[in-house]
């Protein structure tokens, strides 16, 4: 049987023009190559899953790559390249600091930098989840930080900058990576499918890239298990069903109910909601993001804010002509109170149909609002 190797393995960047939404990270990275100002010590922080590590394996491999492309990218053909893509480069060291974060560890890591790198200009070491160290680990690592030999690089990396002491922060160049853009997200799941020779649609990608919440390998994480599920062609449908997402279409027709002041639909509706499986918060935060969606396309200078695909778009868009702004803003307002309460009502249910009672008859109620408004201006 064929060994899989998952998705985020894979497609691991292997250059940094294949690293994805972190353009400003992978600029000033390739301008401090090309000017021969890097630091010898660097920090990389961020969300989960965004590739923190990825391009501090990157900036290890380029910077001991004996022939730099036109662009400063790694050739991939020196024997430091070699080495480092067979895991068996003696000059760039790899600590996860989860796992081996005491001073014993740390003084290991001292102990070895006192060595000359062997056929290569830099020695590299990679703290990856450098904030799990010890207080007393961090300051047997302090004087080594500041003062290394010229030929050693320190690429530290962590999730939680805030747990990182100051004396370390002040010691590093500091690269904060941004949460994977929807859109980007969607683009590489599009290139892993071509690649793949896998038939999705665009709203299924839609969906992973937007349950993935930022990160890219939880992204990818998801798509080899819709994969699994599905085979090469991948429905929105098989995608809603396998992540236990409520179809937006569910939201849409409630808005409509509600619109139209149907409440006996609405509980119907609702009632189905359950049947299927969903709780009733659940239904709360993907209503209350729906009605969001919908304030958004009110204005064509926040539509971008609409992360959806584009046949979606398009139905977000003719529904918020029926929606008024007063509307929604009211409604919003009544599920976000229900959604705090929600947690502490001893009867959940009733809590959420007594939310779908008022949204029917908000219209009525703000219709009242502005005539008793014009009465008392009279």
């Amino acid at each position: 049987m064929e060994n899989f190797v998952v998705s985020a393995r894979k497609y691991r960047p292997s250059r940094f023009d294949t690293v994805i939404g972190q353009e400003h990270v992978v600029q000033t990275l390739k301008n401090a190559i090309r000017n021969r100002h890097l630091a010898h010590a660097f920090l990389f922080c961020g969300p989960r899953g965004v590739g923190k590590t990825t391009s501090a394996r990157l900036l290890a491999k380029t910077i001991n790559c004996t022939q730099l492309s036109e662009d400063f990218e790694a050739c991939n053909t020196c024997d430091s390249c070699k080495a480092f893509n067979a895991n068996a480069s003696f000059n760039i060291y790899e600590l996860d600091a989860a796992s081996n974060n005491s001073v014993e560890d740390i003084r290991g890591l001292v102990d070895q930098v006192r060595y000359a790198p062997q056929g290569a200009q830099y020695k590299i070491y990679i703290i990856d989840e450098v904030h799990m160290l010890s207080s007393s680990a961090f300051n047997a690592f302090l004087k080594t930080l500041e003062e290394p030999p010229p030929y050693a690089k320190f690429i530290l990396a962590t999730t939680e900058k805030h747990k990182i002491l100051p004396t370390i922060l002040s010691r590093c160049q500091v690269f904060d990576f941004h949460r994977i853009k929807i859109e980007d997200a969607v683009k590489q799941l599009k290139t892993i499918c071509q690649q793949e020779n896998i038939v999705a649609e665009e709203e299924a990608l839609h969906v992973i890239a937007k349950k993935a919440d930022g990160a890219m390998r939880d992204a990818l994480s998801i798509f080899d298990r819709i994969v699994s599920f599905s085979g090469d062609k991948i429905a929105y449908q098989d995608v809603i069903a396998n992540l236990n997402i409520l179809d937006y279409d569910y939201y849409f027709k409630a808005t409509n109910l509600l619109l139209n002041e149907d409440l006996a639909g609405s509980l119907l509706l609702f009632d189905e909601i359950l049947n299927n499986g969903f709780e009733g918060q659940h239904f709360l935060q993907g209503f209350a993001e729906h009605l969001r969606n919908l304030m958004v396309c009110r204005h064509p200078d926040t539509l971008k804010l609409l992360e959806v695909a584009p046949n979606v778009a398009s139905k977000f868009a003719n529904q918020a002509k029926i929606a008024d702004a007063t509307w929604l803003l009211n409604a919003l307002n009544i599920l976000s109170q229900t959604e705090f309460h929600y947690k502490t009502s001893r009867n959940q249910r009733l809590h959420v149909e007594l939310a779908l009672m008022k949204l029917c008859n908000l219209r009525r109620a703000i219709a009242l609002s502005g005539a008793d408004k014009k009465k008392s201006m009279n």
